[in-house]
């Protein structure tokens, strides 16, 4: 069957959403999403910035009859040649197919930088055989990689055209473990899965290494259309040892503070770290050992005055909230880390801090059945 292909910037400019892309960086005739808006460019520390560049939740969402639909992408993987995954999904269906083009970044211990890329070609990604009928379709971009988008290929004589969504809005904040780069496509990353779960259109702030409760990001949830906003912050506050309790507890204060400036009673939903074992009773940092495993170091006691444990962020998140509660704020809940995944899911735990990717769907359907349902019941 023949096919005809239209730019990405044509399909934006004809109303074709990229939802959770907050803006993009451009490169000819190419867009690159980003999840942080224009704004927070000049306030993004590197770590963040190379983050936000890999576009987990970040989806083209449209309508067409089309029997083939691919996408034409340059991916730019991190290491080995692994094939990179897209999903289609529509009518409660998933469709997987992957990227196996494209630039590779490899370790160079003679670069200045450290590494070199390795440039390929761009990809063209096709989901074929589909149902020739009207179909709500979203697109799902890549979570584990960076993504430059040239041209969406459609079956000919078929037509793009955008969706009025009528799905709540769900924007997510969290770190690694929210990123997911682990899962097996960017369809079942947790919030993904919870997303699906629970009709939800999502926004995730899922960023790798990061959630250190920036007021870049306070603000940019502040300024988002949300019907519902959750925060899962603490692994990375200890993995990195970035900041104690007297630190800690204002700041986490202050984030809420700066969203409920406009989302006075948006429900917002605050959850607790997941379970990892060496973090649970001792404060970090954390590193990755001779077997891969992450774990905290030893010693130094005289200097740990203060710090941060995952037990002691559980037991401070929950009297935030409580005391919050207390003074009015009704519509802020806590969820509890390990009724997320906790110790009875450790063998899905493989370097003992991120999910594989069957712990990361059990935790989609955990928060969209405990968490996002008795929100909404409530």
């Amino acid at each position: 069957m023949s096919t005809s292909a239209i730019p990405i910037e044509t399909l934006l400019q004809a109303g074709i959403q990229c939802i959770g892309a907050l803006d993009f960086d451009e490169s000819e005739s190419a867009l690159r999403p980003r999840r942080l808006p224009a704004w927070t460019r000049a306030q993004v520390p590197q770590g963040l910035d190379v983050m936000v560049r890999m576009p987990s939740g970040v989806r083209l969402e449209f309508q067409s009859a089309a029997t083939e639909i691919g996408l034409e992408l340059l991916v730019t993987r991190m290491g080995g040649n692994q094939p990179v995954a897209l999903n289609l999904e529509f009518d409660n269906q998933v469709l997987t197919n992957h990227a196996t083009q494209g630039n590779t970044i490899v370790p160079d211990a003679s670069s200045e930088q450290g590494f070199r890329v390795v440039h390929g070609e761009c990809d063209l990604v096709w989901f074929q055989d589909l149902p020739p009928i009207n179909k709500m379709v979203k697109l799902w971009l890549p979570h584990n990689a960076f993504v430059e988008l040239h041209a969406l290929h459609i079956s000919k004589d078929s037509v793009v055209e955008p969706i009025n969504s009528q799905r709540p809005s769900w924007v997510h904040y969290g770190s690694s473990i929210s990123h997911c780069m682990e899962a097996e496509a960017p369809a079942y990353t947790w919030p993904a899965v919870a997303a699906r779960h629970s009709n939800l259109s999502l926004i995730n702030l899922g960023v790798g290494g990061q959630c250190h409760l920036d007021p870049l990001i306070a603000r940019t949830i502040r300024d988002l259309e949300a019907d519902l906003i959750s925060i899962k912050s603490g692994i990375n506050i200890v993995n990195m040892d970035s900041m104690r309790e007297r630190v800690f507890v204002p700041l986490l204060h202050g984030f809420l503070d700066t969203i409920r400036d406009r989302h006075t009673t948006t429900p917002i939903i605050l959850c607790s770290p997941i379970y990892c074992p060496s973090a649970e009773s001792r404060p970090g940092p954390t590193i990755p050992n001779e077997k891969g495993k992450f774990v905290t170091f030893e010693g130094m006691e005289q200097l740990r005055q203060g710090s941060l444990t995952l037990q002691r962020i559980r037991t401070l998140v929950k009297q935030v909230v409580e005391t919050r509660t207390e003074l009015g704020d009704a519509n802020l809940h806590y969820f509890h880390g390990l009724d997320l995944f906790g110790e009875a899911d450790a063998e899905d735990l493989p370097d003992d801090l991120h999910p594989n990717p069957t712990g990361y769907i059990r935790m989609g359907e955990r928060f969209a059945a405990h968490a996002i349902a008795k929100v909404f019941q409530d």
